[in-house]
């Protein structure tokens, strides 16, 4: 037993000296490892941060001598009773409406435009100058003068008017298509009538539709300050350049919520080019009604896929019906464009030239194949903007 014990001592004292020898070259050992995060520090770029714009004064400068406020007139209807105005007998019962006439002349709007041609032609909103029967037109300088209408296009809010006068200072357009998310832009407009204003913002979202705002949506979503009046306004970058005209706002009370929708340059430039050539904007049509593909009609449909746009109904004698489309197929491509929602296929036939043929790929009873249509033109909505 003693034997033992001292076999047991040696052991032990071995391996204590073994581990005080390795404790010594190597502290670390048997020490209870913790887990270690490692996260990016940030490394300071004195470059980036000397040029890092501190005002954008620069570009507001560039840009506000070409936008315009826009106020608008809209004559008042003749008052059904003035052919008994001067009858003694009925004179006395329309003394208060006769008193009122005076003030209720004209209903009047203000809204903001951009001037695009330094010979006079200028870009706003549709819903700013229709219906209206006298233009006016104040520039920064505070010259004042009339304008007349060139040409609407009320399905994307667009219209061009037109001023007598050379020598203007034009906007420069930049590619709205160059745009991120988290971009600095600037609104300028003439918000609740106050006189030129300019906000400060970023580009929150792009691409926004299904809104229900106008027919043709692809929106900058922006939060900077856009208010009523600023509707036909200039949206701008950093460099003063036109990205986008302001729009419209999401608003609960009539004002601002941070919550502000642009029309994109590249889209605005193209409305206007067709509308200065040809004095409105042509686009093709084939006559359906459609809808998005949502997974449960996937499902139901058999597709690997979730989009595409789902033909609900056809127009009598109308391109499709003439094409064999029928209520029920699906529309995947056209032209070997891919069709993601109804949203995008509506933008590609627009886009189609009218008198040509395109090949629309659909899906039906679980098949896959081409159809050629001959496309159309797609009819003119009625202007009810007020």
């Amino acid at each position: 037993m003693r034997k033992f014990w001292l076999i047991f001592a040696q052991t032990v004292t071995a391996c204590l000296a073994i581990v005080v020898v390795i404790r010594f070259f190597n502290p670390q050992f048997l020490n209870t490892k913790e887990a270690v995060v490692v996260v990016k520090q940030e490394h300071l770029n004195t470059t980036a941060s000397m040029t890092a714009p501190t005002s954008y004064s620069m570009a507001a400068k560039k840009a506000m001598p070409a936008v315009v406020n826009i106020f608008t007139r809209k004559k008042a209807r003749l008052n059904p009773h003035q052919q008994y105005m001067e009858d003694p007998l009925f004179k006395k019962f329309f003394e208060d409406q006769q008193q009122d006439d005076g003030e209720n002349q004209s209903d009047s709007s203000l809204g903001s435009g951009v001037i695009v041609s330094e010979q006079g032609l200028i870009l706003t909103n549709d819903h700013v100058v229709a219906s209206a029967d006298e233009i006016e037109i104040a520039m920064a300088d505070g010259r004042k003068m009339s304008a007349k209408v060139v040409g609407t296009d009320p399905e994307t809010d667009l219209a061009v008017i037109k001023v007598d006068a050379d020598n203007l200072p034009a906007i420069t357009f930049a590619s709205s298509n160059k745009l991120n998310v988290g971009d600095v832009v600037l609104a300028i407009g003439n918000p609740f009538g106050v006189g030129q204003t300019v906000t400060q913002g970023i580009v929150s979202a792009l691409g926004r539709n299904h809104l229900g705002i106008n027919t043709f949506e692809n929106f900058i979503q922006t939060d900077a300050s856009i208010n009523p009046g600023n509707s036909g306004g200039a949206l701008i970058n950093a460099e003063g350049n036109l990205v986008g005209v302001n729009s419209a706002i999401y608003s609960r009370n009539g004002g601002s919520m941070g919550i502000g929708f642009a029309i994109p340059a590249n889209i605005a430039q193209q409305v206007m080019q067709q509308i200065i050539s040809d004095g409105s904007v042509t686009r093709g049509w084939i006559g359906i009604e459609a809808q998005d593909i949502t997974p449960e009609l996937a499902e139901s449909f058999r597709l690997n896929q979730n989009h595409g746009s789902l033909i609900a109904g056809i127009l009598r004698n109308s391109p499709a019906e003439k094409a064999g489309l029928k209520a029920g197929d699906i529309l995947l491509a056209i032209d070997g464009k891919e069709v993601l929602d109804s949203n995008s296929m509506l933008n590609l036939i627009s886009g189609l030239k009218p008198n040509k043929n395109a090949t629309l790929k659909i899906a039906r009873s679980f098949k896959e194949f081409d159809i050629e249509v001959h496309i159309g033109k797609r009819p003119k909505i009625n202007n009810s903007r007020n």
